[in-house]
């Protein structure tokens, strides 16, 4: 027996199906133009475009949200957005090292191609010196949020920006409307204080004293931020905002470790001292629960509908994280270093509760955003990414990739399942499909691929900028 059609059903049914078929023109001339490496921009009005939220957490490792097989603690809202879209089993960071990664999703180019990316990281202002104002992401270089102010975005970075320091260099140069967070590779969470021991909390321009727990005070911005559009403060316009959070990088403090905070010594030795599980879990939740409050402003602003969410990390994680079953952390190109979770959620585009097996990487990010955000590439600058939407839909089917990266002293490739490693002066070749922990060396077994591997790797590396000198410190 057939049942009356309500209207509001009838009306939400044919919301979603304007949407998909936005989505279709988008996704379809997207993957049109992938041997371009430019994200093609559909006429404005075909579809309307979506708010953007990008999440990136900091040394976040594969196995640390419980959806993704944390055994100490949960994460109950990061679960959630996963179970709302789709959870990313093969993604990974474009580098095992902060400011790289951020080269790389920031210019959607691989992180060699610009002289900051090359950094393994960026150190501290005071430890650069006269550098501070040569070295740094050249604003002139385009970006995804001056590409997306282009195409009619208001912009903000809320967080960690670690691509150079003012006054010549930093979020506002590079496109964002707003910004307000840290611009070095670690602060104190309670002090706001880089390992120098200098100020580093940034409202625009201009520095600034807050009293709070950085994870929080990041998440409190952003719920404004999205409260504010609410409010019809340019509520004409869509957002593209990037909140980047700089948990559970070290120092390890959760929100109730201002003692910890208090003892805490300068320098990489004094902020990577101590931790421990519980404040990992600490750390953890605190971040776990400012997604989820940020969540649910756009579900108070009726955002949601309309709002493509991305959630990742910089780079594998560390001492505290749970990287199983992979091999190596942040630093190496192990899996461990480069492996991380990915989600997307995009409400009646994006499939629910599905998991991929697509590979994905860091640049994948800046080209399906822009994709979805009907903004161009600048051709000057081609992306090395590709836009993911059309697989995460359904409408194309999962495809082999090919991955470059390379470090001051590891080199690594890979294609499919095959992946190729140079660590030091060893060579491997790694058969992901049967051996992801990296244990077992095909190279005497199958030298056609190892050598056919290794030579793309090498006229990859002949297009970019050279190799960084090996660094002994670290952030």
């Amino acid at each position: 027996m057939s049942r009356k059609v309500t209207r509001r059903e009838f009306v939400s049914t044919a919301l979603t199906g304007t949407a998909l078929t936005g989505a279709a023109i988008v996704g379809a001339n997207s993957s049109s133009s992938r041997s371009s490496g430019q994200v093609p921009s559909a006429k404005l009005g075909q579809t309307r475009r979506p708010n953007i939220l990008f999440i990136l957490a900091d040394d976040l490792g594969y196995g640390d949200l419980s959806c993704y097989g944390r055994p100490d603690y949960q994460t109950r809202n990061l679960d959630r957005l996963a179970a709302q879209g789709v959870r990313f089993v093969n993604a990974y960071s474009a580098s095992p090292v902060c400011t790289p990664t951020r080269c790389a999703f920031i210019t959607g180019r691989y992180p060699a191609r610009t002289r900051v990316g090359l950094e393994e990281p960026l150190t501290e202002r005071g430890d650069l010196g006269e550098k501070a104002k040569i070295l740094g992401l050249p604003p002139e270089h385009p970006t995804i949020a001056s590409l997306l102010k282009q195409s009619g975005y208001q912009t903000a970075l809320i967080g960690k920006w670690h691509l150079g320091y003012l006054p010549n260099f930093g979020p506002v140069q590079s496109g964002f409307d707003e910004f307000f967070g840290i611009m070095s590779g670690a602060a104190d969470f309670f002090t706001h204080k880089d390992m120098s021991g200098d100020a580093d909390l940034y409202e625009g321009k201009v520095p600034v004293e807050r009293i709070g727990y950085t994870t929080e005070m990041l998440t409190q911005r952003a719920v404004e931020f999205i409260s504010d559009r609410r409010k019809g403060a340019g509520s004409e316009s869509p957002f593209y905002l990037s909140l980047q959070y700089t948990a559970p990088h070290w120092p390890w403090e959760g929100p109730h470790d201002e003692s910890v905070s208090r003892a805490l010594g300068r320098g990489y030795d004094g902020f990577t001292a101590g931790g421990s599980l519980k404040t990992y879990a600490a750390m953890m939740k605190s971040l776990d629960d400012g997604v989820g409050e940020v969540l649910r402003a756009l579900d108070r602003a009726g955002m949601t509908r309309n709002t493509l969410v991305i959630f990742t990390s910089d780079n594998g994680g560390e001492r505290f994280s749970y990287n199983w079953p992979f091999r190596g952390q942040k630093f190496t190109l192990w899996e461990g270093g480069i492996r991380v979770p990915a989600i997307v959620r995009w409400p009646g585009i994006v499939p629910v509760n599905r998991v991929t097996q697509q590979a994905a990487i860091t640049m994948d990010w800046t080209s399906t955003m822009l994709a979805a955000g009907n903004a161009k590439a600048d051709p000057a600058y081609p992306l090395d990414g590709d836009d993911l939407l059309p697989v995460i839909r359904g409408t194309q089917p999962i495809y082999e990739r090919t991955f470059f990266w390379r470090n001051s002293n590891q080199d690594a490739l890979l294609k499919g399942h095959w992946k190729y490693l140079k660590d030091g002066v060893q060579e491997y070749l790694f058969d992901l499909s049967v051996d992801e922990r990296e244990q077992a060396n095909y190279r005497e077994l199958n030298p056609t691929k190892f050598t056919e591997l290794r030579d793309e790797f090498k006229r990859w590396d002949s297009t970019v900028l050279p190799r960084p000198p090996a660094r002994q410190r670290r952030i």
